[in-house]
């Protein structure tokens, strides 16, 4: 059975401001990541995705984009890039880029054009419109930040579309030159040889051509990532414009796209495969967001299989770096560690591409950060409680001032619980969260009902998630209790040849039949 690296195997996402700090400065750099590869290595994954590292204003920390084609100079400079892709290539392991093409940063050469007068060459580069008689906005909608989606430029006249800062001007996807240059960035980084992009809010990528209001009950506002307009994304052109990137894509080998297609509605999220003409991957955030419960985890898997069994292949993730970690969204002061093996083994065991976070493996936290070391620009668009700074805190490699981050001050404060849970402490443990990870990659690689074979979800008592893997004749059986107290598990009666807890203290059975899970307890068997 031939293996797909963006399929059958897992990636690593990475946040370059808190993975490693090479030059002391107290923020993450490239280098600092080739110097972590051999971790990345021994871990077992696949392939690592960077968020932004493009020459930035840090409006948005990268996500406002003031170059397309080479790197920050905080980050490095493309030679570091190079490097860093040799050194990862060399070690098997591919390079994912965060690829934002919804909007620039207002510092963007392409926008300082199109504000310069109406014009411009590029005026139509961007999303541009009158005011409405007696100066407001040309429509409702609201921006994902907070406040209106409309600037006012007073040297022009006019107002500018942005969907989150004003920092961060819209282009308008509906004009053939601005496909065609951001057709050029992807090839501009294909040429270097990286291997896929995460398409940064896809699904904003097409607007109503008419930007009409928004239809009463059409916008929810439930948090700050739950802004959808009906009439600012989601467009039926969106589909038209996918094609096109993966045309440019299917122009190198084996290259990829993930979707950060930030809908709620798994049946809309399947649509941006298309017919294995769009993406090949998107991140579905209703399992994301589920609660600690097995019946919600079971219920999102069956959803979306159910949407992609024909036309693609679902993405695992529970962690990233606009959501609290998982480890604190379901911590417990008794069942903690125990459930964080358990999202470990779901992540790993179920059907799909999963996506990890960096710290996800030593079972990071949330770290603490004050009120005067706050970063994200949520804590000031909208409430300082939104901030995203505490999913992302430095990396904890090691114990000791820094945490093996950085010998400078860090952007952010180091986990007060750093000189415990880090990967120094970890590693020769064979009992930690880290070894159970690296268990369950090496696990997952080796044998194809794990990485690409069918699911089949199974009888389980209230609290159990329990399910099949199979691929030919290999079979494996997957019983996850979410529950608090020991739940009495049924199989067919079968030999064991592989058998893998959660609780590393537990006797592993020897066949599968009636089985006894613990609480918080997940249980992996490999048939003979």
């Amino acid at each position: 059975m031939s293996y797909t690296w963006w399929k059958n195997g897992v990636v690593y996402q990475i946040y370059p401001r808190s993975f490693m700090d090479a030059n002391g400065d107290g923020v993450g750099d490239l280098r600092g990541i080739e110097q972590r590869l051999d971790h990345l290595s021994w871990l077992g994954v696949d392939a690592v995705w960077l968020s932004p590292c493009f020459p930035s204003p840090m409006a948005d920390f990268g996500y406002d984009v003031a170059d397309y084609c080479d790197i920050d100079p905080i980050f490095g400079s493309l030679a570091d890039f190079d490097a860093l892709v040799a050194a990862a290539h060399a070690r098997g392991i591919r390079v994912v880029l965060d690829w934002v093409p919804n909007h620039t940063s207002d510092r963007h050469p392409w926008f300082l054009e199109s504000r310069s007068g109406r014009s411009s060459a590029k005026r139509g580069w961007y999303v541009w419109r009158d005011a409405k008689p007696g100066g407001a906005p040309p429509n409702d909608w609201k921006s994902v930040f907070g406040g209106p989606a409309w600037e006012w430029d007073e040297a022009t006249g006019q107002f500018y579309l942005h969907s989150f800062l004003k920092q961060q001007p819209e282009l308008d996807w509906r004009n053939p030159e601005v496909v065609k240059a951001m057709h050029g960035t992807l090839r501009f980084w294909l040429d270097r040889g990286v291997d896929g992009f995460r398409i940064d809010v896809v699904q904003r990528l097409a607007k109503d051509p008419a930007l009409r209001d928004t239809p009463e009950g059409g916008c929810r506002c439930e948090e700050w990532g739950g802004v959808q307009h009906i009439h600012a994304e989601n467009h039926p052109d969106v589909h038209a414009l996918l094609r096109g990137v993966r045309g440019v894509l299917d122009e190198y080998d084996e290259r990829m796209t993930v979707g950060e297609v930030y809908l709620m509605d798994p049946a809309e999220v399947a649509r941006y495969y298309g017919k294995d003409d769009e993406l090949q991957l998107a991140f579905n955030f209703s399992f994301l967001r589920s609660p600690w419960s097995a019946e919600r985890f079971g219920s999102e898997v069956e959803r979306m299989e159910g949407f992609l069994r024909e036309n693609g292949w679902p993405t695992l993730v529970l962690s990233n770096h606009d959501v609290p970690r998982h480890a604190t969204r379901y911590d417990d002061p008794a069942l903690g560690e125990a459930r964080a093996r358990v999202a470990a083994l779901m992540l790993l065991s179920l059907r799909g591409t999963p996506f990890l976070y960096y710290g996800e493996e030593i079972g990071m936290r949330n770290g603490k950060v004050p009120p005067e070391r706050l970063q994200d620009p949520l804590a000031f668009t909208l409430h300082p409680n939104l901030s995203r700074d505490p999913e992302r805190t430095p990396m904890q490699w090691e114990p000791g001032p820094g945490a093996g981050f950085t010998r400078g001050e860090p952007w952010l404060p180091i986990g007060a619980d750093a000189g415990a849970r880090n990967v120094a402490v970890q590693r020769p443990d064979p009992r930690s969260l880290l070894s159970f990870y690296r268990e369950l990659l090496a696990l997952r690689r080796a044998h194809p009902a794990l990485h690409a074979g069918a699911f089949r979800r199974l009888e389980a008592p209230e609290g159990v998630l329990a399910f099949e893997r199979r691929a030919g004749a290999e079979r494996a059986l997957v019983a996850l209790s979410f529950a608090g107290e020991p739940r009495e598990v049924r199989f067919e009666d079968a030999a064991v040849a592989r058998a893998l807890s959660t609780d590393p203290g537990r006797a592993l059975p020897a066949r599968a039949g009636r089985l006894v899970l613990g609480p918080s307890e997940g249980l992996l068997l490999l048939l003979a």
